[in-house]
């Protein structure tokens, strides 16, 4: 078992006097019941169901009052409550029962003593219209593939993971550290591999089970489609936005094939429940808020670069190069960076943005954008000079401040440049290994002469 920094949100959580009944979401196989058995080692006892059995689902399904519901519960687990006691109730699968998921109002409202995890795969899509969790009685928290900090910790790299941590980068860190974040882009982010790859170092092994967890998936499909041509499309969606990961795409005959738009946007709507992907629309927003504009073609984002590289035949050329933004057009460099970037969003809806200027003769497209205080900073990706920032540039130009980042193999620093319009800008030039202290080193670079 590996830490996850999520642990740490849950312990947040277990300390709130106002806590509510806790939803973790994310998408299968990125051990969700794994965290919360190690989260339930701060509890005196631990009371663990899975309603794909049915004698735990009989629980719920037999008593509608909570009392008599927890009372089952003790009896089962042999459990005679003591006023300090803290007890963790964790209901695994809870899409499979309607009564569970109304439960866990009065879990709140009645016996808020107890501390109450529930989780469950596709449950926006396996759920009944009728049925939604009880409205300002739960919360949520989102589960995603291993950070890269996440990775380093479970690799036993622990000086590295001192260097990207430490308040002064120190720059003769910066090969291993690059070494590394090719190793991570190359397996991902997903429980599995990893623990397959610290046990063997074997990517033949690693392979193996990248297929299995796509197996898993599709095997997944008939659980939430409707109709046996939902079937055929969502299974022909999963396969190929695994290729077009970072692509921007249109719905209607989507990776040449006969499908009608509203078909696709439905199921790749339904797959981004899963949390197996999602959409990220482009915006022309250089100010906040954000305002998406859902009629242009978005990006994939798919759940794992991992699964990516895998089903993309990069992983070879990956392990021989140094440059991840060499490969796949840098389309594997840009995923990486908008897993990371997902990664220390919090929310359960947040999604990446890009930016676009769509004009005749003079498009630009800016990779990210991320927001600091009431600024939107644009985040290119990108290994060339300075003066290849065209987009960026573009950006700068249009937007109220006069601050930009460019995340690449090169060296942490942070330079002073004029647009193509002859505009002072400050550009932060952050390494990929640093993405997970991206916010830190952009309000740096705010500190220290932004306008």
């Amino acid at each position: 078992m590996f830490n996850r920094k999520i642990l740490f949100d849950l312990g947040i959580w277990r300390e709130n006097p106002e806590r509510k009944p806790l939803i973790l979401r994310g998408a299968r196989q990125v051990g969700k019941t794994t965290v919360v058995k190690m989260f339930s080692e701060q509890f005196d006892y631990f009371i663990n169901l899975n309603l794909d059995k049915e004698a735990d689902k009989q629980i719920f399904d037999e008593n509608r009052d909570v009392n008599k519901i927890i009372q089952i519960l003790f009896f089962n687990s042999g459990i005679s409550q003591k006023k300090n006691d803290k007890i963790l109730i964790f209901i695994d699968e809870i899409q499979n029962s309607a009564n569970a998921i109304k439960s866990l109002r009065y879990f709140y409202e009645e016996r808020n003593e107890l501390f109450v995890i529930a989780a469950g795969s596709l449950l926006e899509t396996l759920l009944d219209n009728q049925i939604s969790f009880p409205v300002g009685r739960v919360e949520y928290k989102i589960l995603r593939p291993f950070s890269f900090c996440e990775f380093l910790e479970a690799t036993e790299n622990i000086n590295a993971l001192a260097a990207i941590n430490s308040e002064d980068f120190p720059d003769y860190a910066h090969d291993k550290l690059l070494e590394l974040f090719n190793e991570y882009s190359l397996i991902g982010g997903m429980p599995e591999v990893i623990e397959t790859y610290v046990k063997y170092k074997d990517l033949v092994r690693v392979s193996t089970v990248l297929d299995n967890l796509i197996v898993t998936y599709l095997d997944d499909i008939e659980k939430y489609s409707s109709s046996e041509n939902q079937t055929k499309i969502i299974r022909f969606l999963i396969t190929n936005s695994i290729k077009l990961a970072g692509e921007r795409i249109k719905f209607e005959g989507f990776a040449h094939s006969n499908y009608k738009s509203k078909d696709v946007g439905e199921c790749l709507r339904i797959l981004e429940k899963t949390f197996l992907l999602s959409l990220n629309y482009p915006t022309s927003s250089v100010q906040v808020p954000i305002m998406e504009n859902i009629r242009k073609s978005p990006k994939i984002q798919f759940l794992d670069t991992g699964i990516v590289n895998k089903f993309a035949g990069l992983q070879a050329s990956i392990l021989s190069s140094n440059l991840i933004d060499d490969l796949f057009e840098g389309k594997i460099a840009e995923h990486i960076v908008g897993q990371e970037l997902l990664f220390l969003q919090k929310s359960v809806l947040a999604k990446n943005t890009f930016w676009v200027r769509e004009k005749k003769q003079s498009n630009a497209e800016v990779d990210y954008l991320i927001q600091i205080n009431d600024m939107l900073i644009p985040v290119e990706v990108k290994a060339g000079k300075t003066g290849r920032l065209r987009s960026l540039m573009a950006y700068v130009d249009a937007a109220p401040h006069n601050c930009a980042i460019r995340v690449y193999s090169g060296n942490y620093n942070i330079e002073y440049a004029k647009t193509l319009n002859n505009k002072d800008f400050i550009l932060l030039n952050l390494p990929f290994y640093l993405i997970n202290r991206i916010y830190h080193y952009a309000q740096k670079m705010l500190n220290e002469g932004s306008i």
